[in-house]
C-alpha cells in the first residue's frame, strides 16, 4: 500500500508517517518510480506506536516495541527492552499518582478550612451587630 492508504488505515497523516520514517521508526520500501510502499506489518507497527502514545508514552519510548516487532515477534511487548519500558512507565505513573494524591489532600484541607471559616462568619452574622457575609460571584453580591 502507498503512504496515503497506510495513513488512512492507521488513523494518522502522511506527514506523521514521514516523521516516523525520519526518526527510524518506520521503514518505507520504494517502487521503481520512487513511491513509498508499506505492508500489513507496517500497519501493525503503527498501531503499536499509536496505542503506546495513547497511554502517554513518548515517541522514543516506543522504539523498543518497534524493534521487537521488526525482529519478528508477534507482539511488540514480548522483548526484554519493551518490558523495561513498561516498568519505567509504571514507576513514572506511580510517582505522578503520589503527587496528585498529595495535591488532593492539600486542596481537601483548604476546603475544610474555608468551610469552617465561612460557618464561623455566618454564625457571627446572626449576632446583632456582627459582620454581614458577602461574596462576589460574577460581579453580583450574594
Amino acid at each position: 500500500m502507498r503512504i496515503g492508504e497506510l495513513a488512512a488505515r492507521a488513523g494518522t497523516t502522511t506527514r506523521t508517517l514521514r516523521y516516523y520514517e525520519s526518526r527510524g521508526l518506520l521503514s518505507a520500501r520504494r517502487t521503481d518510480n520512487g513511491y513509498r510502499t508499506y505492508d500489513e506489518d507496517d500497519l501493525k507497527l503503527l498501531r503499536q506506536i499509536r496505542t503506546l502514545q495513547d497511554f502517554g508514552f513518548d515517541l522514543e519510548e516506543t522504539r523498543p516495541f518497534v524493534d521487537c516487532l521488526r525482529a519478528g515477534h508477534p507482539e511488540g511487548d514480548s522483548c526484554p527492552a519493551s518490558l523495561a519500558v513498561y516498568r519505567r512507565k509504571l514507576d513514572e505513573l506511580d510517582a505522578l499518582i503520589g503527587e496528585l494524591q498529595s495535591v488532593r489532600a492539600k486542596v481537601g484541607e483548604q476546603l475544610t478550612r474555608a468551610e469552617r471559616a465561612r460557618e464561623e462568619l455566618a454564625a457571627e452574622a446572626t449576632v446583632p451587630g456582627g459582620p454581614e457575609p458577602a461574596c462576589e460571584w460574577g460581579g453580583r453580591t450574594r
